[in-house]
């Protein structure tokens, strides 16, 4: 899709990443939107405005003043002018101001002004993107209405392997096009998945679990993201990678998790329930490692809370909610039951039965049923191309509820 006539403010922010934005800028000159740069004082240490005036065609701000021409950057009018601001390379000291609205310079008056949507692409350090701290000001501005781009993975300017780095400009500009095209059926949806197993704590060391690779997870929410939805996926333990754009919080123990997907859940137009949670958890836990006697081990185990059920109480009518059923007898009947008894809109029937299907491999085969009774059997595929499956079944249910 072509850009032509978007009004798009890039704010850039004082890292090392702040190099690609030249070619981000070039790249969308070159789909004739219209760009304004705008950069922190500590960005023009890494990449001269001069760069970027020249590229973007036009001066790139910085100060509320002028001192040329003592005129005033109104950043007022930057926020309602610009179709879309992109916060790039959001570093991890912007990123925190933006989420508790602090304002000390142009680029933070103009964000806190805007009445257009924002983008931010986060670079940083790989310690200071995986802490607490940070993860929780990405939450916040996701809240808030706000689109991540998703740093990938890589070396990082420390010389440390893994998350952090920037988004390619191609990436972004692909980013930025899927976001003003709206043929892309999941749009401005927010999407809650989660996926995986849950580990419950018999003492510090070991635990009670499950077979659950969270692959078939993972690639729904893949699935999801590519037809426009924001996704949050909440995983159990896995050694997956996080799927593109998709923001991942890690859990636990069925508690941890239907605490994140309680916190998620409210602002979701979608829930999938697909992670293998457990029924039953020690009841008392031992707080040092239990030591091996003679003779057996009786562990007391308490319930844990229904996560689907829970959802399914909350359920609200412009929500979408798949859950997942593993069947070893009864298939059928049991899921049917299942989805009436905790207000689905779709189960998704995983068999034992099924050669190539269940935990861990890479493929799966599956059979939907809606809320009505319709069963549709799908043949044995990729777990991608399941999920795939799955995404275009719950776009199209969101057409029809919003419609």
């Amino acid at each position: 899709m072509s850009l032509k006539g978007k009004n798009i403010a890039i704010g850039v922010c004082g890292g090392i990443a702040a190099y690609k934005i030249a070619s981000l800028v070039r790249l969308l000159i070159k789909e004739n939107a219209n760009v304004q740069v705008l950069m922190t004082p500590d960005a023009k240490e890494f990449i001269t405005p001069l760069t970027l005036a020249t590229l973007s065609k036009r001066p790139v701000l910085s100060d509320y003043i002028n001192r040329h021409t003592e005129t005033w950057n109104n950043h007022v009018d930057l926020g309602l002018n610009a179709d879309l601001l992109l916060i790039a390379p959001a570093t991890a000291n912007t990123l925190s101001k933006m989420a508790h609205g602090a304002c000390d310079n142009l680029l933070l008056a103009t964000y806190l002004s805007a009445k257009c949507p924002v983008m931010f692409a986060p670079a940083m350090d790989l310690d200071m993107w995986l802490h607490p701290s940070t993860q929780e000001n990405i939450k916040r501005l996701q809240s808030f209405g706000n689109i991540l781009i998703a740093p990938g993975s890589g070396e990082l300017a420390s010389g440390l392997i893994g998350e952090g780095r920037l988004a390619e400009p191609e990436e972004i500009k692909q980013q930025i096009q899927k976001f003003f095209n709206g043929a892309l059926p999941l749009a401005g949806k927010r999407a809650l998945v989660s996926a995986g197993p849950t580990y419950e704590a018999i003492d510090p060391v070991r635990f009670i679990g499950n077979h659950s690779s969270g692959k078939m997870g993972y690639a729904i929410a893949a699935a999801l993201q590519s037809l426009g939805a924001t996704v949050t996926l909440v995983s159990g333990p896995t050694a997956l990678p996080t799927p593109l754009h998709v923001v991942r919080h890690d859990v636990t123990s069925a508690q941890e998790m239907l605490e994140a997907c309680s916190a998620y859940s409210e602002a979701s137009d979608i829930i999938v329930m697909s992670a293998a949670v457990a029924d039953y958890t020690p009841a008392a836990p031992a707080n040092q490692k239990i030591k091996k006697k003679e003779g057996s081990l009786e562990i007391t185990l308490k319930k844990t809370t229904d996560i689907l059920a829970t959802l399914g109480e909350r359920k609200t009518a412009r929500q979408t909610l798949v859950g997942f059923a593993l069947e070893t007898e009864n298939e059928m009947l049991n899921a049917k039951d299942k989805l009436k008894r905790k207000n689905l809109d779709y189960i998704v029937l995983n068999s034992m039965q099924d050669q190539g299907a269940g935990f861990g491999g890479d493929t799966n085969k599956v059979t939907l049923i809606d809320r009505s009774g319709k069963v549709e059997r799908l043949a044995l595929k990729s777990k991608a191309a399941v999920a795939h499956d799955i995404a275009a079944v719950i776009a199209a249910h969101q057409t029809i509820i919003n419609a």
